[in-house]
């Protein structure tokens, strides 16, 4: 009787594992007295990725120390971020030995109603600066901005009585406490065919078609506080055309013995701006020998290069960035910012230096001209140093 042949699951199993067996040692075979043994089989690991460097960050002090012997390092600031729990706080303390209000300190703020004075602001960033033993600027008695339209009512005459009773009343207040005051901000016209230096402005008007009140605000600041440092301040000063019509004013303030100490560049710059014509600006008023003290008031480096007309209606202006800001960009931000601060510690002349601003996060430069990311400062927006930070503080660094 014929057995039929059965394979069961474990015999299919088996014949497997032979025949595979079988088939590894016949792909073995071959010439030069090979084995037929495959040798195993040796797996490289793939290297080890390299260790990113740590993020940079500065030591208690190390950027308010590192030009101890030349200037002081100062942040404009609003009063809010000297509470404790805000994080810029912190960094003030820390790095920072000088302060000066971004607003807070203006007339509309202090004064805006006739004969009214609110101090609470300004009482307490004064405070806050001596608390934390820095110093304070006083910033600013008298712009074309940021001013209750009070201040141009009547005559010259009552312009002026109102203007040096304001001044009087605040400098005395602060008297030996605010060791310096941007008495008068922006005064420069922006036009280069103008036939003078003046800026047309509701004090040129209320003044009687003239610059009188430049002269009526030193006097009374001068007479309120004999050892502040009294200051004009303007910007645009890296620009030729700007920086000589400014020229031309100091030189005639100082000529006619009107009380000005110090000269303040504001120095919002762009990554291509050229270094050479920023430091001409401090440059151009050593060269008159008329021996004045001068202050970088208002530093940061935009990252856009904007046409004229992007100021002037908003048009032209360069494309946001967003969250992809070129590493190029970047690079050339922290470059001029180092070239910046070495220049600044070779000129005696200049004896403080300060950011417009702690972080990114709060820079005027997120709406102005126009609504965009921008990261003008030395801490981004999450309060971490930043590589024009290392770069200006360590000179092995290569942006």
């Amino acid at each position: 009787m014929a057995h039929k042949l059965t394979f069961t699951a474990r015999d299919r199993l088996k014949l497997l594992l032979g025949g595979s067996a079988f088939a590894l040692v016949g792909c073995g075979g071959g010439g030069g007295g090979n084995s037929g043994v495959t040798p195993p089989l040796v797996v490289t690991p793939p290297p080890t990725p390299p260790t990113p460097p740590a993020a940079f960050e500065p030591t208690v002090g190390q950027f308010k120390n590192a030009f101890a012997a030349n200037f002081e390092i100062g942040a404009a600031i609003q009063e809010d971020q000297t509470l404790d729990a805000d994080q810029d706080s912190q960094i003030l303390k820390d790095q920072f030995n000088s302060i000066t209000a971004e607003f807070q300190m203006k007339p509309e703020i202090i004064a805006p109603t006739e004969g009214v004075f609110d101090w609470t602001v300004p009482d307490a960033l004064v405070q806050f600066a001596e608390d934390n033993n820095m110093v304070i600027r006083g910033h600013a008695l008298l712009w074309h901005q940021a001013t209750p339209d009070y201040f141009f009512a009547g005559t010259p005459a009552e312009v002026r009585t109102r203007l040096e009773s304001y001044i009087t009343e605040v400098v005395t207040r602060y008297k030996d406490r605010v060791f310096a005051w941007d008495v008068v901000n922006e005064v420069i016209t922006d036009d280069n065919s103008a036939s003078d230096p003046y800026r047309r402005s509701n004090w040129w008007d209320a003044s009687g078609g003239n610059a009188d009140y430049i002269d009526w605000a030193f006097n009374a600041a001068r007479a309120a506080d004999p050892n502040c440092q009294l200051f004009i301040n303007d910007y645009n000063t890296e620009l030729p055309g700007k920086r000589g019509r400014y020229v031309t004013v100091i030189k005639d303030l100082v000529d006619r013995g009107v009380p000005v100490d110090g000269v303040g560049h504001q120095m919002h710059l762009h990554v291509e701006t050229p270094l050479a014509e920023a430091l001409a600006a401090i440059d151009a008023i050593d060269d008159e020998f008329m021996g004045l003290i001068q202050h970088v008031t208002e530093l940061d480096i935009s990252l856009y290069n904007d046409p004229g007309s992007c100021f002037g209606d908003q048009t032209g202006c360069r494309a946001d960035y967003g969250d992809n800001i070129p590493a190029s960009v970047i690079t050339q931000q922290a470059e001029l910012y180092r070239d910046l601060f070495e220049g600044f510690a070779a000129r005696s002349s200049v004896t403080s230096v300060t950011l417009w601003g702690v972080s990114d996060a709060q820079s005027w430069l997120n709406n102005f001209p126009i609504t965009r990311t921008n990261a003008p400062l030395l801490w981004d927006r999450d309060r971490n140093a930043k590589s024009a930070l290392q770069a200006i503080l360590d000179p092995d660094f290569t942006p």
